[in-house]
């Protein structure tokens, strides 16, 4: 009994990454809802539409996307890793448009060879470390961010209560040791154009200042504000 109530907290203690629903699964993605901004139907259709898109990178080739992450928070797809060609990466983009749960992508997939090993756990590390941050947070809802890392650039995702939380939540990440930058793709709660929040707050990483806030009738390529 102790065995099967310890292995239920773990599970409960990872983040929503990709990773996480293919474990747990989408009834429990939405287990955690309560405690979430999210809805119901939208923690529903976010874990349905990991699960899809990461299973149709696998089926097109586990050789050629076994590095691409993929992280949905209200219909905004998220990928990063690595391929090895262009080819590859825009191949990965219209993979994630072909959910019809789909409402965004943002495409952070670099064009290198295989990490390996050690450059894997490396932002693995980093990734619990950042969570570990979040967590013991006074002023950081941390249930409510999703935490990727590749390379030392760390992707958060998710729906925050104020501008305010998501500026100090940005500041949790970018002075974890081996952070080089954070990159936000998250959205307000009730912010209905659907923008990372504006900020101009200096944090201590890398970037001095966001580079842009995404927009989701821009033509451009979606960009994340830069901490």
């Amino acid at each position: 009994m102790q065995k099967r109530l310890a292995i239920a907290f773990l599970f409960l203690s990872l983040p929503l990454t990709g990773c996480a629903v293919a474990a747990i699964g989408t009834a429990g993605a939405v287990g955690l809802t309560a405690a979430q901004e999210k809805t119901m139907g939208e923690a529903v259709d976010d874990a349905t539409a990991s699960n899809e898109i990461k299973s149709k990178l696998l089926s097109e080739s586990a050789n050629s996307f076994g590095e691409v992450d993929v992280e949905v928070t209200g219909g905004l797809v998220l990928l990063s890793g690595r391929v090895n060609t262009p080819e590859e990466r825009v191949k990965a983009e219209g993979i994630a448009w072909t959910s019809t749960r789909t409402k965004d992508v943002a495409n952070e997939i670099r064009i290198e060879p295989p990490g390996g090993f050690l450059a894997n756990v490396s932002d693995e590390i980093i990734t619990g470390r950042v969570r570990a941050r979040l967590i013991g947070s006074s002023t950081v809802k941390s249930l409510n961010f999703n935490v990727e890392t590749y390379d030392g650039v760390v992707y958060l995702m998710g729906i925050a209560r104020s501008a305010e939380e998501l500026k100090r939540a940005a500041e949790e990440a970018s002075v974890v040791g081996g952070v080089k930058q954070v990159v936000s793709y998250v959205r307000i709660r009730g912010d209905t154009v659907g923008r990372a929040a504006p900020t101009t707050q200096r944090s201590p990483s890398t970037q001095t200042t966001p580079d842009a806030s995404y927009d989701t009738g821009a033509d451009a390529e979606l960009i994340g504000a830069s901490y």
